[in-house]
């Protein structure tokens, strides 16, 4: 956010947004390329300041956005014509997960041409006229890069799997596999024995794909295993030759030139495998798929990847306007996390998904300490960089499932809400959840979509319900289509969950996004400030101060339970020296009248936001 020109002025009183109508564009004929730098910087935000540094960015899954056609399918146009939405909400930047070409296997994350639309999501002149557009609604357009695999209808894997004398054959990883009796070889291996020149072979070592079997597919025209991190229409691609790396940044700089301000890489850390093959430690028991669980060690997180983003980040850095980079990083801690900025050199990503806080597991706990020391480890860990906490994407159950208790979900979404733009990291957040969508879980195999679903079931659902249609009225298929027959159910709570009925409601999740939003983006300290936590040793409730040393300071508090939490914040350790508060944002009605920092009662999942004057 802070993005744009003065002129676009938003307060935390203006809460009208777009709900049912779709925005009339003009047909013009665009140019082709546009300059990400001709959108000018809101006045507030420094001069030094890239503009991802306090932007608000909004991932959109475009198969479930805005269907266009009636085809029951999300498309470009139909993120076009709600760009009146997305700006009113305070969205800086949209990330479009993939709508290249792709035969859909893992819905578009199956590449087979990196510089084209798929024909179900528009053209390359719909991407255009989506960039242009964006441009007048001071959105930018962030696309989502696979890098680590392309589909096997991709024509590099076809050339590539046709002989091992194609000039694309080392294009990807391939291993002529280990004779079946070798010692030490397992009953697991040898479920994918296959018959090479010289005898029975099995995979070389113990990998099992993320997606279920093994990790090494035969293909009897090479009488060699590919190998392949994903599903096996997702063949890596091998990064140790300097071709693939050319190609991939030509592909890149073809969505660069057209103007995009960046990517978000997919699957980033795992580039890269053991040159030697060796076995992933096991770690015991199986899978969902019925495979032996092991960990990661040589295919995840190799360090010859850091070398590759260096050279990507120098690649981009040539274009103007501060394109950025956004990578998919799921890592152990926080100091892993700071290498993939670069560390001291910051050189590298400028926002790694930190996930460390936001996704423990479908069944998360709010815990104070935890959020706590989370964010304070990251404020000091990552030598002065800026953090991205990450809580909603479309692989995992909406973090208000995860961490709601079925009872007070609404307030829990709120109270993350709160943390997510009121702390200093960037803010990124997924379709619907501005609105408090839930995850609509298939209860039947025969209804899922998602390949982890169909081959996983029961122990595994797959990524269908979080991956919804968006609610946007309360009308036939909640505003999204107008086809009955959407490619994914409509939720049944879309009568009451949706933009339009929101939008009425001043105490609703959408107007409290909303209210959050504006307060960041013109609250100086809320914007730009630093942070110190308050009451660091209660366990129940999550308090800081938000200070640019000039100005007044604003002060957040979370109550973090169930039940009504009384407090009191001292300031004497923060260097502010007021007492007095007047409330800018609340949660909960009973805390607007509060005028002090003493004895503040919290009502439960409560969240409060005052300036001190």
């Amino acid at each position: 956010m802070n993005l744009f020109s003065a002129s676009v002025s938003r307060t935390s009183r203006r809460f009208c947004i777009l709900a049912t109508a779709a925005l009339a564009l003009a047909c013009a004929i665009l140019p082709l390329k546009h300059s990400v730098a001709q959108i000018q910087e809101k006045s507030i935000s420094s001069s030094t300041d890239p503009w991802w540094k306090h932007a608000v960015v909004y991932e959109i899954y475009p198969r479930s956005y805005q269907d266009s056609t009636g085809d029951g399918i999300g498309d470009l146009n139909g993120i076009t014509s709600r760009l009146g939405y997305l700006h009113k909400l305070g969205v800086d930047a949209i990330w479009i997960a993939p709508m290249y070409p792709s035969p859909q296997v893992d819905f578009g994350y199956d590449i087979s041409n990196y510089q084209s639309v798929d024909p179900q999501y528009g053209t390359l002149a719909d991407m255009d006229r989506l960039i242009a557009e964006g441009q007048k609604h001071h959105v930018r357009v962030l696309l989502d890069m696979v890098l680590n695999h392309t589909s096997d209808k991709h024509q590099w894997f076809i050339d590539a799997s046709s002989s091992r004398t194609n000039p694309k054959h080392d294009w990807y990883v391939w291993n002529d596999g280990i004779p079946a009796d070798t010692p030490g070889v397992t009953a697991y291996q040898k479920r994918f024995e296959h018959e090479g020149p010289n005898g029975k072979v099995v995979p070389p070592n113990n990998w099992v794909s993320g997606f279920g079997g093994s990790a090494w597919e035969w293909v009897p025209a090479v009488h060699q295993y590919y190998y392949h991190e994903f599903y096996k229409q997702q063949p890596d691609l091998n990064w140790r030759n300097p071709a693939v790396e050319k190609a991939m940044f030509l592909s890149m700089q073809f969505w660069l030139d057209r103007g995009i301000a960046g990517f978000r890489l997919d699957a980033i850390p795992s580039l890269f495998e053991d040159p030697t093959l060796r076995n992933n430690p096991e770690t015991g028991g199986i899978n969902a798929y019925g495979d032996p669980n092991v960990g990661d060690t040589y295919t995840n997180n190799l360090p010859e990847v850091h070398d590759v983003i260096r050279r990507m980040r120098a690649m981009v850095a040539k274009y103007p306007g501060d394109r950025v980079l956004i990578g998919e990083t799921y890592l152990p801690n926080t100091a892993e996390l700071d290498k993939w900025y670069g560390g001291t050199a910051h050189d590298e990503l400028q926002l790694p998904m930190d996930m460390l806080i936001g996704f423990q597991g479908d069944h998360a706990t709010l815990n104070a300490a935890d959020f706590r020391q989370h964010i304070e480890e990251v404020e000091t860990q990552i030598h002065g960089s800026q953090p991205l906490i990450v809580f909603d994407n479309h692989d995992n159950v909406r973090a208000i499932d995860r961490y709601g208790d079925g009872t007070h979900d609404n307030q829990i979404n709120k109270l993350l809400a709160t943390m997510l733009f009121t702390s200093k990291a960037t803010s990124l957040m997924y379709y619907g959840q501005e609105i408090g969508m839930h995850t609509t879980t298939p209860t039947r195999r025969e209804d899922v979509r998602d390949p982890i679903g169909i081959t996983g079931w029961p122990a595994q659902k797959g990524r269908d319900g979080e991956r919804t249609p968006m609610q946007w009225t309360p009308g036939p298929q909640a505003g999204f289509s107008t086809n009955p027959h959407t490619w994914l159910p409509i939720p049944p709570n879309y009568k009451t969950i949706n933009v339009a009925v929101e939008s009425k409601d001043p105490d609703s999740e959408l107007n409290w996004f909303m209210q959050l939003i504006a307060l960041r983006r013109d609250v100086p300290a809320l914007h730009s400030g630093t942070i110190t936590m308050l009451d660091t040793s209660n366990p129940d409730a999550l308090s800081y101060i938000r200070s640019t040393g000039s100005g007044p300071a604003v002060v957040v508090a979370m109550n973090f339970t169930a039940a009504p939490k009384t407090i009191t914040l001292n300031l004497a350790g923060s260097g502010i020296k007021g007492t007095i508060v007047r409330t800018l944002a609340a949660s909960d009605p009973a805390l607007t009248s509060t005028s002090t920092l003493s004895n503040i009662t919290l009502p439960p999942y409560a969240s409060w936001i005052g300036s001190v004057q």
